[in-house]
């Protein structure tokens, strides 16, 4: 076996372990930016299925992002009960994203617990508490919360504060 086919085995057998420990991913687990949902889809539908999905999918195409350059992670485990922290972290570190973006309070939320000890560190009181489209740097990843996304569509000037938010996070430049 070869060098790529060993990293893809290690890769492929940790997402089975997230999985198996109930947690809910769609996407490419390769991608630039990881968005965390903290609340359910309606209906019990796929995560990022809805129109929130859609919308967030064309936005980042208008960024520069391949279509293909994103992981969606529910803070919820597949029962629907709220993953806990530790599990959470290992969920996003195992995915290694550049760019972590919740999509709503649950989803800050969730993200305060699982790196508490890392946003207790910055000095920026907005960026320690995850104050809506405020950027934080943590752990090496890019990390907002939109503050309702999902409801921030159906009102003309919230989805202009949305979509001003998402420019802060264009792709990033390849490190080499």
């Amino acid at each position: 076996m070869g060098m790529r086919e060993e990293y893809l085995e290690k890769a492929r057998a940790e997402l089975d372990d997230l999985v198996s420990a109930g947690v809910v991913m769609v996407g490419n687990a390769f991608s630039q930016v990881l968005l965390l949902k903290g609340e359910p889809e309606s209906g019990g539908a796929q995560l990022l299925s809805g129109r929130d999905g859609q919308a967030l999918r064309a936005a980042l195409g208008r960024l520069g992002y391949a279509p293909e350059d994103w992981v969606g992670l529910s803070s919820n485990d597949a029962e629907g009960f709220p993953l806990v922290p530790g599990t959470l972290r290992l969920a996003i570190v195992t995915l290694d994203p550049s760019t972590v973006i919740a999509l709503d309070d649950a989803a800050a939320a969730a993200l305060r617990e699982a790196f508490a000890d890392e946003l207790v560190e910055l000095a920026n009181l907005d960026a320690a508490t995850l104050a809506p489209g405020c950027l934080a740097q943590v752990q090496g990843m890019r990390v907002m919360a939109l503050g309702g996304f999902e409801e921030g569509l159906a009102d003309p000037k919230a989805k202009q504060v949305m979509w001003a938010r998402l420019k802060r996070l264009p792709p990033l430049a390849e490190p080499y």
